[in-house]
């Protein structure tokens, strides 16, 4: 058992901290944060693919345009993807820093007996 696993255990028996973590205030105010990212940010990402896909099966001749020699419009809407993903990361990094850890650290420094 670790150390903060062994800190979490008292009289009342295991678990029972973790409970009251999860009913608190803060956990709240996490999980309400994450998820007004989160799935947003999916929902927009799966949105964005999907008419990659429905394009590249049903608008062959939009997707074949040649930009610059054999570079064309479905090569770049595809290398997109890739850059949207990492766009994405770095946005939830960000937010995460910003938005997340802060109440994250409070609540660790608290469950841990390390109260800022």
């Amino acid at each position: 058992m670790s150390t903060s696993d062994q800190d979490l255990v008292d009289e009342t028996g295991p678990g029972d901290n973790w409970q009251k973590v999860q009913a608190s205030p803060e956990f709240a105010e996490l999980r309400k944060r994450l998820r007004t990212f989160v799935f947003p940010m999916t929902v927009l990402f799966l949105v964005w693919y999907l008419i990659y896909v429905l394009l590249a099966d049903y608008a062959h001749g939009f997707m074949s345009t040649k930009l610059i020699g054999n570079f064309n419009v479905g090569l770049l809407i595809g290398l997109l993807q890739f850059v949207s993903t990492f766009l994405i990361t770095g946005i939830y990094v960000r937010y995460a820093n910003r938005r997340l850890d802060p109440i994250a650290d409070r609540i660790r420094g608290e469950i841990e007996g390390d109260v800022r």
